[in-house]
């Protein structure tokens, strides 16, 4: 008996080779763009991950997670795709975050938040109600707070 792949481990398959060129994303060109087609691509497809601009912070802290999930290359490779990544893809600005309907990526991408800081804002809304002031927020246990501090012009109450 013949054993197939199903249809999306083909798919897959065919993304790894390049055979799809229409699901591509065009990268502008400039250092690091080399770099960043071949480690990015490791877990997940090229589109997803440029989709998010942010602050060189902000690309630290997802470089820095995305090594800790396995992430493969040299020093020198994780240097050029930082580096690409800040100067290609910064910040643009964004809409205010209403705080009291947030999700969690959303509160870890704009304030380079960690997981467990951004569950325990969503734990404490769900357990106290909305956050009415940055004051508020203040009261929530295991956060570094400065960060959300920093960036408050961009919460909405």
């Amino acid at each position: 008996m013949k054993i197939r792949f199903p249809i999306y481990r083909r798919t897959l398959a065919l993304l790894a080779v390049g055979a799809l060129p229409a699901l591509a994303v065009e990268l502008p060109d400039g250092p690091g763009k080399a770099e960043t087609e071949k480690l990015c691509v490791q877990c997940h497809d090229l589109a997803k991950s440029v989709s998010m601009r942010q602050d060189e912070n902000g690309w630290a802290v997802t470089m820095t997670k995305m090594f800790a999930m396995g992430m493969k290359g040299s020093n020198e490779e994780m240097e050029a795709v930082f580096g690409y990544l800040v100067k290609s893809f910064p910040p643009e600005a964004l809409a205010p975050i209403k705080i009291n309907t947030a999700r969690a990526i959303e509160l870890e991408s704009r304030f380079s938040l960690k997981r467990s800081e951004a569950a325990a804002i969503l734990k404490y809304r769900e357990d106290h109600g909305n956050f009415k002031s940055i004051d508020d927020l203040k009261k929530v246990p295991g956060i570094d707070f400065s960060k959300i501090e920093a960036k408050q012009d961009s919460l909405v109450f």
